[in-house]
């Protein structure tokens, strides 16, 4: 990979962690004015270790080293820059496993929030497909039925891969609606009474953790490489704590922040698939998609604002 791309990668790693992990901030930020000046800067100053170090480095690369056991935890970190022709070798036969877990992983996802999530409608078809949202197991399923057949002429492994991305799914799916339950109590306070500060640091890191699990399957669409996710998805982890900290009432104003999101994981979870099969795709593609959509829904949202504003009688 030259310098470009890498550099494409980071910034359009940056860029997807960020904007996902919008409504997350929006809950923190608002958890935080109930916490002392102290556990604030806790949170904020070694909360921002845990989330880079431990989830954006750790969970990459054990995901990486549970693809390839064979090349071992340094093999894992080191992979997409080795010469050593047996961890290529490695890294090569046990992508497609990755990249079609990854990829059903990130349409679920998208199809979950399209036909069952609650949301600001950004496009036309929207309304109409939530209105089906009875229809979301079905399609899930007969889609990882199709997929798994096709699967099942390249690799068996591949088609493993594909469940197991299912089956991520619905395990992560279930602990995120016990997370959103409980920030929902921290917020109220229903939850919160008797709570020390600490307690309620404990719960942020471990819904961060919850939630950070979509970026970082999201990250393989982007790159193979260990470092590369880390530095990404690190950023983008710092700049959301930026915008808990300081803009997150602005961010809030710009309602189709998430619908670009989302339309990003769609697109990733189709290059990740199209890569499983042995389609190759550019390593600039997934970035550039990513600005591309992230791109326009930021405009529609400004949009939007301005509208607002003009809409208000002076």
């Amino acid at each position: 990979m030259d310098l470009l791309s890498a550099f494409l990668t980071i910034i359009g790693l940056a860029l997807f962690e960020s904007i996902s992990s919008i409504d997350n901030a929006v809950i923190n930020a608002s958890i935080l004015t109930k916490m002392s000046e102290r556990a604030k800067r806790w949170f904020l100053t070694w909360g921002m270790l845990v989330a880079v170090f431990a989830l954006r480095l750790g969970l990459p690369l054990l995901i990486v080293f549970a693809s390839a056991p064979q090349i071992g935890i340094m093999g894992a970190f080191t992979a997409t820059f080795s010469d050593d022709p047996h961890v290529i070798e490695a890294l090569e036969a046990s992508a497609p496993i990755l990249l079609s877990a990854g990829g059903i992983f990130l349409i679920f996802l998208f199809l979950h929030w399209l036909f069952l999530e609650p949301k600001t409608f950004g496009l036309h078809g929207e309304q109409f497909l939530m209105e089906q949202g009875v229809w979301f197991f079905a399609v899930v399923s007969i889609l990882l039925t199709i997929i798994v057949w096709f699967a099942l002429q390249q690799s068996p492994l591949m088609a493993f891969g594909a469940v197991v991305g299912s089956t991520a799914f619905f395990i992560t799916h279930g602990f995120k609606q016990n997370a959103e339950a409980a920030e929902q109590k921290l917020l109220s306070g229903a939850g919160s009474s008797g709570m020390s500060d600490w307690s309620k640091i404990l719960y942020l890191e471990v819904i961060d953790g919850t939630f950070s699990i979509d970026g970082v399957v999201g990250a393989f669409a982007f790159t193979m490489s260990v470092p590369l996710i880390m530095l990404g998805s690190g950023l983008g982890a710092f700049i959301v704590r930026e915008f808990t900290i300081h803009n997150i009432e602005n961010v809030k104003k710009y309602v189709y922040l998430k619908n670009g999101a989302m339309y990003s994981v769609f697109f990733l979870g189709l290059v990740m698939l199209a890569d499983a099969f042995g389609i190759s795709i550019p390593s600039f593609v997934s970035p550039v998609i990513t600005f591309l959509l992230i791109g326009f829904f930021f405009w529609k949202s400004h949009e939007h604002l301005k509208s607002q504003k003009g809409a208000i009688p002076s």
